[in-house]
């Protein structure tokens, strides 16, 4: 059964970081208003107005004169309002007292440019605009690739873009797909594409290219949402790499049994934080600097350079301090004697200085 649930909320006073740039159109956009909806609007606009005008042609009618038989019929201010709104004029009828061609400058004139605007601005905006914006989002959809879909933009799945985008992550190959127009506004402000839109669904991952994405990030707020669009990628996307975010600790299992390459649990690294600051004061400071890209440090993954095989762990080119490294699988730590020969094709976890962890005399970080 596939639901579109509720992600979870946006905090009201979150401010979004502004993106110094071009400005990203959505891929797609929920329309508040359905498209016969909103032409039965502009109709309706146009008619109501047109009825004002024979109206006060039918109270003006003896201000008229009929060059055909001198008698003016509620029919013939219907056809004289039609000939005198589209500019028309055939002459067979026409104003001939102040007072009607005063009402004609002053009220019929208005009307008339008002009913004009509304037919120009609906054919702009109903074959010229749609046309151009379905072309458009059908190219954007054709070259997507090797970008990041964000499956839910609520307070994690905001916080990563925001992340993304200061580790400068180019905003335009990000994906956002959330139900909620309200959130995806903050996401389409920083400068991503973003999609109204059910992630549950096979067709809305389809549309966004998952199987050429480069990494899915997954925060639906509730686990079983989670653990749904996780199993849904998986199956159109078996390569690509999967994040998701669950807040129940049985539930671990199931995302990686669903195809999760990382799980992340929040109460858990919360729970880390409250133990570690009980064994210091620095300690949850520290592990929340290098968690994000503003802090003084930061944690970085990569592969190892053709330079750094058969080097140390400790002599990395970057200057880094290596921590961990990934070799068929299995996780290696700083102090084993194979971190002592790295290989071709390894991966190493290592703290790196940021720019606001480098000292500005010779340029080495002055964390330890």
């Amino acid at each position: 059964m596939r639901e579109n649930k509720q992600l979870d909320r946006i905090v009201p006073d979150k401010q979004p970081r502004t993106f110094r740039g071009p400005r990203f159109k959505p891929l797609r956009r929920a329309l508040k208003l359905p498209v016969w909806g909103d032409l039965g609007i502009r109709l309706g606009a146009a008619l109501f107005l047109i009825f004002i005008v024979v109206m006060i042609h039918w109270w003006d009618r003896e201000g008229l004169v009929d060059n055909l038989d001198g008698e003016v019929s509620f029919l013939d201010v219907i056809y004289f309002t039609m000939i005198s709104i589209t500019t028309t004029g055939f002459g067979d009828i026409a104003p001939i007292s102040d007072r009607a061609r005063l009402v004609e400058a002053v009220i019929v004139t208005p009307i008339r440019f008002a009913v004009f605007f509304i037919f120009v601005g609906t054919a702009y905006n109903f074959i010229i605009k749609r046309s151009w914006e379905k072309w458009r989002m059908a190219r954007i959809q054709e070259k997507l690739s090797d970008h990041i879909v964000v499956l839910g933009f609520g307070i994690s799945g905001s916080e990563a873009v925001d992340e993304l985008v200061e580790r400068g992550t180019d905003p335009s190959c990000i994906v956002v797909i959330d139900p909620s127009e309200e959130r995806l506004a903050e996401a389409e402000a920083l400068g991503c594409n973003v999609m109204a839109a059910d992630a549950t669904r096979d067709e809305t991952l389809k549309a966004v290219r998952i199987d050429q994405a480069k990494n899915v990030l997954i925060s639906a707020g509730r686990d079983d949402t989670t653990i749904l669009i996780t199993l849904t990628v998986r199956a159109l996307a078996p390569q690509v790499p999967i994040s998701v975010v669950v807040r129940a600790d049985d539930n671990e299992s199931l995302a990686r049994q669903a195809g999760a390459n990382n799980v992340i649990n929040p109460v858990r690294f919360t729970g880390l934080l409250l133990a570690g600051s009980a064994k210091g004061e620095h300690i949850a400071d520290y592990l929340a600097d290098l968690a994000s890209v503003s802090g003084r440090v930061q944690l970085v993954e990569r592969e190892i350079t053709e330079d750094e095989c058969g080097c140390a762990i400790n002599e990395l080119n970057s200057g880094g301090r290596g921590l961990r490294v990934y070799r068929n699988g299995r996780a290696i730590g700083f102090w084993e004697d194979e971190c002592q020969d790295l290989q071709k094709g390894d991966i190493i976890v290592e703290i790196v200085a940021t720019e606001n962890g480098t000292s500005r005399g010779d340029g080495h970080s002055s964390d330890g």
